[in-house]
């Protein structure tokens, strides 16, 4: 009994032992963990402080390297710009190549059927002359009726074509018109220019110095100018940059133990150098400018007046300071090799020239001869064209000043824009970066002087220039207008539309100047909003709905048989309502998320149906189909709201991202039916709108 218990006990003291051990090594394991876990840590915090810090480093040399591409920039200002084409009066000269005709889908006969379609093929069992009398006959009658349907869609087509080839023979001889008035006045401004008009040199030589690519777009460009025919004089007054375009600090340095960027300033003696060196420079470009760009020979010498607009440090009050002034004969130029000059020396001993000794605390000189005190008008860069109250006339403004101005816009918005050259752009008319995070970045921006519609080819061309271009965005600009080709095709794509409305009420809103259109200010009747028609009597609702949280736009489209009758007939977010009004997009109430306003009895005599479609808005569902269209309906309300009816329309499937909900179609007895629809397209929009016959870009 006595080894029983003692073997019981040893068992136990055994097991005892044995769990010890185990929690022993389970906890030894446990610490070897954590131990190797905290080296983890460790290494990973090391090796992020490192990260942090080398990134930290490299954004000081970053900006180091800023500073020092700034300073090089404003040293070379001169020797740059001299290397810079000079301004040519052919420059200005606008091609009469036109955009080509491409009537698209138009261009394509409806196919023809064939009497073989609709003949039974024998399997080879005679039939009895009576059936196959019977097929022949039956066969002829379905070819019969399919050949009247091909012959009525060909006559329609080629009726589109020759409307639409008809709306491009008006489209291209307005264009040639302006064109050749454009080349005429350039013909006519040479002209005076060589007979030394004063009003032709005003212009022709500020044009040159806005357009010059000499200039770096952060340094201002704004000139008064008068000509004195007399001793052939041009009398310049020019905006100097000023003293805070010199960086004042030298070089940025990280420090780790403060964790804060530390700048070594640039020595004062050294800032204000550069400075004077600068506007030295400047004006010297200017009389390089201006006399590369007088290719007539209506000059003999120029007078230019370097100036900033600030406080006058004598009096307070803001005062326009001359901080540099210089009277240069042609003679006296011509002679200079202005690459290699010390721009200082070579304005104040080689031209007898006046440079402040002090620029950097607004210390003045005496002006040279200033542009109002030479006879006649004087003309300010920026100034109107004389019509609706200082608003100058976007459609008859230079083309080159037109182009200066969206930039100017862009740049008035927050951004970066600079315009390209006049050859070689690639389809570019201004470049600009938008530095807001996220949303910005690169954008490229074309500018078209229409008064007609633009076509959706321009569109088209855009898109392929920012996938060229490899540009974040894309921006049309317009004096004109927009149609639902050219919306549709930039529909979730990075581009954006801007007719000629909004570009007007932009510049407005940017504290920028601009009209369309004749001296009162109005829009060109062409360009006009038509008056909106009251809504036709006897107009019903109808009120869409469905589950899912997609977004869809939904658009209805007036047809003849499956063409619209326009694309003013196609109702969609940038088109509320057909032009006698009997469509209309319109703002709806719960349960329904669409709605549009429809008077049957309005439509046009030859439409014969009313198609409701659904597309997923590419911008506000980016990848979304109509997977999560279901349960969809259409309710239809009279004019006081009540329900009159429901109509079950198809569900969406996976893929797809355009429907056809259904259509209302007419009757022989004038009675109008609902057809439900549910053919889906992967393309979007854009393939529904194909089938339809809208022309998308």
């Amino acid at each position: 009994m006595g080894r029983r218990s003692g073997g019981m006990i040893g068992d136990w003291a055994e097991a005892q032992r044995s769990q010890h051990r185990t929690q022993v090594i389970q906890q030894r394991e446990a610490e070897r963990r954590r131990r190797a876990w905290d080296r983890d840590v460790a290494r990973g915090e090391r090796e992020q402080q490192a990260a942090y810090r080398q990134h930290r480093e490299v954004e000081a040399r970053r900006r180091t390297e800023g500073m020092e591409a700034q300073v090089a920039a404003l040293q070379t200002l001169l020797a740059t710009g001299c290397r810079a084409a000079a301004f040519r009066m052919g420059s200005l000269v606008r091609s009469e190549q036109l955009e080509p005709f491409r009537p698209g889908a138009l261009a394509q006969p409806v196919a023809m059927p064939r009497i073989e379609q609709f003949q039974q093929q024998s399997s080879g069992m005679a039939l009895g002359s009576y059936r196959r009398v019977q097929a022949e006959r039956e066969a002829q009658a379905q070819y019969t009726r399919a050949r009247q349907k091909a012959e009525a869609a060909e006559t329609r087509r080629q009726q589109r074509l020759a409307e639409y080839r008809q709306e491009y023979d008006r489209w291209t001889a307005e264009q040639l018109v302006v064109i050749r008035r454009h080349n005429n006045g350039l013909t006519e401004l040479a002209g005076a220019l060589r007979v030394g008009d004063p009003e032709a040199a005003v212009e022709y030589f500020s044009a040159a110095l806005y357009a010059s690519s000499a200039w770096p777009e952060d340094l201002p460009r704004q000139v008064a100018a008068a000509y004195d025919p007399g001793p052939r004089q041009l009398v310049l007054d020019w905006e100097l940059p000023r003293y805070e375009v010199v960086p004042e600090a030298k070089s940025v340095r990280y420090v780790p133990s403060t964790d804060q960027d530390k700048e070594t300033a640039r020595p004062a003696a050294q800032r204000r150098a550069l400075y004077r060196d600068l506007l030295a420079q400047c004006v010297l470009l200017v009389l390089r400018d201006v006399y590369a760009a007088d290719e007539f020979g209506a000059l003999d010498s120029v007078v230019v007046n370097g100036f900033v607009d600030d406080h006058d440090p004598v009096t307070g009050r803001e005062a326009r300071l001359i901080l540099a002034t210089v009277s240069a004969p042609r003679t006296a130029f011509a002679g200079l090799r202005l690459e290699q000059v010390s721009a200082v020396d070579c304005l104040v001993e080689g031209l007898r020239g006046q440079l402040s000794a002090r620029p950097d605390q607004l210390t003045a000189v005496r002006p040279g001869r200033r542009p109002e005190e030479v006879g006649g008008g004087v003309v300010s860069h920026g100034g109107g064209d004389g019509g609706g109250d200082g608003e100058p006339d976007l459609f008859a403004m230079d083309p080159i000043a037109f182009e200066n101005l969206v930039a100017e816009l862009f740049r008035a918005m927050g951004m970066e824009a600079v315009t390209t050259q006049r050859s070689g752009d690639g389809g570019v008319d201004v470049e600009a970066l938008d530095p807001a995070p996220i949303r910005g970045g690169r954008i490229v921006v074309q500018v078209k002087r229409y008064r007609n519609t633009v076509p959706p080819t321009a569109v088209r061309d855009l898109y392929g220039t920012v996938q060229d271009k490899g540009a974040n965005k894309g921006v049309l600009v317009t004096t004109a207008t927009f149609g639902p080709g050219s919306y549709t095709f930039a529909n979730g794509k990075p581009l954006e539309l801007v007719p000629g409305d909004a570009l007007v009420e932009l510049l407005h809103r940017y504290g920028l100047r601009g009209r369309l259109g004749d001296a009162a200010g109005g829009v060109p009747a062409r360009l006009a909003p038509e008056p909106e028609p009251e809504p036709p009597a006897g107009h019903s609702v109808l009120g869409m709905s469905w589950s899912g949280s997609v977004a869809l736009d939904v658009c209805a489209l007036v047809c003849a048989g499956g063409r619209v009758l326009s694309e003013d007939h196609f109702v969609f977010f940038n088109n509320p309502r057909t032009p006698d009004g009997s469509v209309r997009s319109r703002a709806h109430a719960a349960p329904d998320r669409a709605a549009v306003e429809v008077s049957f009895d309005a439509l046009p005599q030859e439409a014969d149906r009313l198609v409701l479609v659904a597309a997923v808005d590419p911008e506000a569902d980016p990848r979304g189909d109509l997977a999560g269209f279901t349960d969809a309906r259409i309710r239809l309300l009279d004019a006081a709201g009540a329900e009159a009816g429901r109509l079950e329309v198809s569900d969406g499937r996976a893929g797809e991202t355009a429907l056809v909900l259904g259509s209302f179609r007419r009757r022989a007895n004038g009675d109008w039916d609902f057809v439900i629809g549910g053919k889906g397209y992967r393309g979007g929009l854009e393939d529904l709108l194909r089938e339809y016959g809208i022309e998308v870009a």
